[in-house]
């Protein structure tokens, strides 16, 4: 059974790294107007000091290739639904619900094979006989899935090496899909309730397995005819320029890279593509297409490695060791974003340029058309072949001995409950929360609804804490998260922290700042406690909260109750700020410990927890930083 399982996932791995053709195509793009939706836009009310709005911009339904061989036949009419409150029904017949709605959505298909596997199946077609047919029909198993996937293998593979033309790369099919796509969209969006954004996921990767994917999202309802996909270039660098093509053509768009911690080093660079030195012309126009990043999703989480933050004791957070869906090791250097964001400072320090001024989100990057984010909800990723705890690799194979129990290694074991995009936008409608990406006033959750602020400004103090209009300060008197604080003399900024919990999940512990700074022309980073629940102090000399006390029963998955903060707010000084000293600042908020869904899983099977997973877990939200400009 193990080995059916790695057999599964190398096929998965193969299959996503081949089959690139000729390069981009000429796209026609959409003449139409913009749809008016029955309440507009232009109706809802708006709030200057800005909400909070989770989503999910990474979400895939059966007009994905692999998701459609996972057992997936849920449709993006279904994804929304289900991002709105309701239950829809997994492959395996349970019905997947939230315990909350989400505010906004894309439905994030694949753009290569985009609705190919769908169309294969359906008899009286043109691929009715096409030689990987049978296969793609039988995919209604996990033995069917692997079979499915080996036979799509030996297709491009002989396409890579035998020089043969792709009939798979049906431009009509690939239209047909990702016109009803944006239909489905524009059904769903419903200014001030409920916002859809058009979108597809750019599946490019490098020649060993790196993930270089990104996700595209459309602010409006205008969209080119199809998908720039890897069947037109491998080159995220010509990504953008076809971004910057259709933008100037009224099409307002933005891609999020995702799964950082997967690409082996090479999501953040400091190269081109083809290896070339970065120039300004490329940071410039990596940033207007790409200000965000997704640094958490169900693939774990890419925001830093214990190797690369030794001294950050909640670095070992959902770390995924392997390259998408590959047994392969990936490298920690040049794929996490904390990295990433002292490296572009090093990069402005020496030539004036940065390429990694990134805000953050998370979201799913689910298979099933319905995200995962609950720690006793989960349901994972891929369909058929993570159904159940045993497939998981969370309860011990069948026919494993009580003193030897012989568990799964699928890559799915290192998967979690995550993660959500937040934005802070005046309204939830479609350019409200857009322009808060643009702007980057985002943050990202490791699953629950967590809302974190951050300001930064010279005329920040203490006293913001207590007044009774403290945001509206914060926005008078300093910049949010995402923004850039300027020099201003000699004097230092104050900054303004404050969270709340997610009342479904377990109450938070404690606030965090992550710094980061140029020392003598190298990297710094500083971990720092600010702000501590049940009445901690932070010891001015480790920089830390004490233990809270908060625990688990890993009998029962019972948290404590009477420990943590429903919210935290706190005023802070860098006692080491330099105003010569290029910084980036941003929060980190953690949760008390609870259940982590493998011990879940343990618990409802009767066995006890793997041994080598992570029994409990310390959901987290963070915001972007702030960039700190001498």
């Amino acid at each position: 059974m193990t080995q059916t399982f790695r057999f599964l996932t190398c096929a998965g791995t193969l299959l996503l790294m081949l089959g690139c053709s000729p390069a981009p195509s000429e796209q026609k793009q959409s003449a139409e107007p913009e749809k008016t939706a029955v309440r507009t836009e232009q109706s809802v009310p708006s709030d200057p000091l800005r909400n909070a709005y989770f989503g999910d911009l990474h979400v895939h339904t059966e007009f994905s290739f692999d998701a459609f061989l996972f057992g997936t036949r849920r449709t993006p009419d279904d994804a929304y639904e289900f991002a709105k409150g309701g239950a829809i029904e997994h492959v395996s017949g349970f019905q997947m619900q939230m315990k909350k709605p989400l505010d906004f959505l894309a439905v994030s298909d694949h753009g290569f094979l985009l609705g190919m596997m769908k169309t294969i199946a359906e008899p009286g077609n043109k691929y009715s006989n096409h030689e990987i047919a049978d296969a793609v029909r039988g995919a209604t198993d996990p033995a069917g899935s692997g079979a499915a996937f080996a036979s799509i293998l030996g297709y491009l593979g002989a396409l890579a090496t035998e020089g043969r033309e792709n009939d798979l790369d049906d431009r009509a099919v690939m239209r047909s899909a990702w016109e009803k796509i944006a239909e489905s969209a524009e059904r769903h969006n419903d200014p001030g309730k409920f916002t859809a954004f058009i979108g597809y996921e750019y599946t490019s990767s490098g020649p060993e397995f790196e993930n270089l994917h990104r996700n595209v999202i459309f602010r409006g309802s205008a969209h080119p005819e199809e998908p720039f996909s890897r069947f037109d270039s491998l080159n995220p660098e010509d990504l953008w320029a076809w971004m910057d093509k259709v933008r100037n053509q009224g099409m307002e768009v933005l891609a999020i890279p995702h799964n950082s911690n997967g690409s082996n080093g090479w999501m953040f660079q400091t190269t081109k593509f083809a290896g070339d030195p970065i120039d300004a012309a490329y940071a410039e126009q990596r940033m207007r297409n790409e200000p965000l990043v997704e640094n958490t999703q169900v693939k774990g989480t890419s925001d830093t490695h214990p190797l690369l933050s030794p001294n950050d004791e909640w670095a070992n957070f959902e770390i995924m060791p392997r390259r998408i869906a590959s047994t392969l090791s990936s490298r920690p250097q040049g794929s996490y974003t904390r990295e990433a964001y002292l490296n572009g400072l090093q990069m402005e320090e020496q030539r004036g340029i940065n390429p990694y001024r990134f805000g953050v989100i998370g979201s799913s990057d689910t298979h099933n058309a319905a995200g995962s984010f609950e720690e006793d909800n989960y349901w994972s990723k891929t369909g058929l072949l993570d159904i159940n705890p045993v497939q998981r690799g969370s309860v011990p194979l069948p026919d494993s001995s009580d003193g030897d129990p012989q568990y799964a290694d699928p890559a799915s074991q290192h998967w979690g409950a995550s993660g959500l995009a937040g934005v802070w936008a005046e309204s939830n409608t479609r350019d409200a929360i857009f322009d808060a990406f643009r702007r980057k006033e985002t943050f990202s959750t490791s699953g629950p609804h967590i809302k974190v602020r951050f300001f930064a400004g010279y005329d920040i103090n203490e006293e913001i804490v207590s007044a009774k209009n403290a945001i509206e300060l914060a926005y008078q008197n300093g910049v949010p998260m995402g923004a850039d604080l300027a020099k201003k003399g000699d004097a230092s900024p104050g900054f303004f922290l404050w969270a709340t919990r997610d009342t479904d999940s377990v109450a938070l512990q404690r606030l965090q700042i992550i710094k980061g700074w140029i020392e003598d022309g190298k990297p710094k980073e500083a971990v720092i406690d600010v702000a501590c629940s049940d009445g901690g102090e932070v010891n001015p000399e480790t920089r830390r909260c004490p233990d809270n006390g908060a625990r688990v029963d890993l009998t029962t998955c019972a948290a404590s109750e009477d420990k943590g903060s429903a919210q935290m707010m706190t005023f802070w000084e860098d006692k080491n700020f330099d105003p010569e000293q290029r910084a980036f600042y941003y929060v980190r908020v953690l949760e008390n410990p609870k259940c982590r869904w493998s011990t879940w899983d343990a618990i409802r099977a009767g066995v006890a927890p793997r041994p080598d997973m992570h029994a409990t877990i310390q959901d987290r939200a963070w915001s972007s930083p702030i960039w700190y400009q001498p």
